[in-house]
């Protein structure tokens, strides 16, 4: 998610841009690294994302009619449709058989703001009871819902194309709709939820809106308003946190950041890119892990950021690399728990890990030299508390559309039944056979696939 920023370094005048110097200051030193507790139940979990997932529903002109930021990127055509992605909306049913199979002890699914206030002030009570009782069924068939309160997307009314930047997180309105939201979303839900994750990877939607130009509302190196926009999604998070604790005190709240294993290239002199990198790793956690329960690691690949990965990246293929170009190195994840619980001193879970490919006996691979990663980091006497397997289905992904293969299953376009994959099965296999903290040390990697 975060490779796009290495561009910064290689821009004409750009010179480390979000720190000139190319240092980097850490966090405030903690006082000590929570230790697993070995008896503990290990949170086996999926994830997945409303816009990712979910047909609108709607018909245009009704009370319930709404539209995102990404929509209107969308009709732009800067990014591909999405049309009714994976019915979830309308059929959460076929979600919910697949899970059957599969056995995950927690499913994390998000809640599209826009669905549930498709104009400022103006909510759709139909919408939020669905949402509660999708949180029902899962906990009817022994699944804990981790709600996600915001993935990506924004309601198309905070979105002003005319003034780019007070759009979105910087939008006049956005703090003040937003802890309403949050106020009706977890009322609502009562006490069924006890996981919150009030953000999804807001350090990587951060970057890549403001910096990057990608993402709505597609600034390029706008880098006041990516400092503004931190501190606008910190605040946000924070408030999150604090209603969340408020209105249902025994919850926990997780972070959910992208953080990919960097490394310092030879083309680097200095660190400036490097040091830009962690920056997109840390800007965002080190304003909100105080008020954390678990830290949520997103994790996906590696890089050692410079011209020559800047170049190669997208089209790199083979054994090591997965269908969008991305290095797949285990090792990297052991790292990154490593370097967050050092920094941050609170207990993790991996929120999202996966592997686009084509090729399931790759997935599977994949998924089991990560665990395996994941269980000598317990081993070490990291507090790794639970995995979430990126994703239950082949899904649409952002400006990949749906040609980047992350399911676990593959949807049948007649039925809508997800088809599961073989590595669904050894997913499900492996759930059985380690419920607890101390059965996942035992996981080793596989060799070859």
């Amino acid at each position: 998610m975060l490779a796009p920023l290495a561009v910064l370094a290689f821009l004409p005048g750009c010179v480390n841009p979000i720190n000139p110097l190319g240092k980097f200051d850490p966090a405030p030193k903690v006082a000590a690294i929570p230790k697993p507790d070995p008896a503990r139940k290990f949170a086996w979990g999926i994830s997945t994302a409303s816009y990712q997932y979910e047909d609108p529903d709607v018909r245009a002109g009704k009370p319930d009619d709404f539209s995102t930021d990404w929509d209107i990127l969308v009709s732009q055509k800067k990014a591909p449709p999405k049309g009714n992605a994976l019915y979830s909306w309308s059929h959460f049913e076929k979600d919910i058989q697949a899970l059957e199979k599969i056995r995950p002890t927690h499913y994390r699914f998000s809640i599209e703001w826009a669905r549930v206030e498709p104009r400022p002030g103006g909510y759709n009570e139909a919408a939020i009871r669905e949402y509660v009782a999708m949180a029902d069924r899962l906990k009817a068939i022994g699944v804990e819902p981790v709600v996600c309160l915001w993935h990506f997307t924004f309601p198309d009314w905070l979105y002003d194309k005319q003034r780019p930047g007070q759009s979105n997180w910087l939008h006049p309105l956005a703090r003040e709709r937003w802890n309403a939201y949050v106020t009706r979303m977890v009322t609502a839900m009562g006490p069924r939820v006890k996981f919150y994750a009030p953000q999804n990877e807001p350090n990587g939607q951060i970057t890549t809106a403001y910096l990057v130009g990608q993402w709505p509302p597609a600034m390029s190196l706008a880098i006041g308003h990516y400092w503004k926009a931190i501190e606008a999604s910190t605040g946000m998070f924070r408030d999150a946190a604090a209603t969340v604790r408020r209105l249902n005190p025994s919850a926990k709240i997780l972070s959910v950041e992208a953080l990919p294993w960097w490394e310092r290239a030879p083309l680097d002199p200095g660190g400036l890119i490097y040091n830009t990198m962690i920056h997109g790793n840390t800007d965002h956690l080190d304003r909100v892990y105080d008020v954390c329960d678990i830290l949520g690691i997103n994790y996906y690949y590696s890089q050692a950021p410079g011209p020559i990965s800047l170049i190669a990246g997208p089209s790199m293929r083979g054994k090591k690399f997965t269908m969008m170009g991305w290095r797949i190195d285990p090792e990297g994840l052991y790292k990154e728990i490593a370097r967050v619980a050092k920094r941050y001193g609170r207990p993790m879970m991996i929120t999202e890990n996966g592997i686009a490919t084509l090729d399931d006996a790759k997935r599977e691979w994949y998924i089991q030299n990560h665990l395996a990663a994941i269980g000598r980091a317990i081993r070490d006497g990291y507090d790794v508390r639970g995995y979430f397997a990126w994703s239950l289905a082949d899904n649409y992904e952002w400006h990949w559309g749906y040609k980047a293969k992350f399911g676990l299953a593959a949807m049948d376009p007649a039925t809508l039944d997800r088809v599961l994959k073989p590595s669904a099965k050894k997913f499900a296999g492996i759930i059985r056979s380690h419920p607890d903290v101390r059965s996942v040390q035992s996981i080793q990697p596989q060799k070859e696939f």
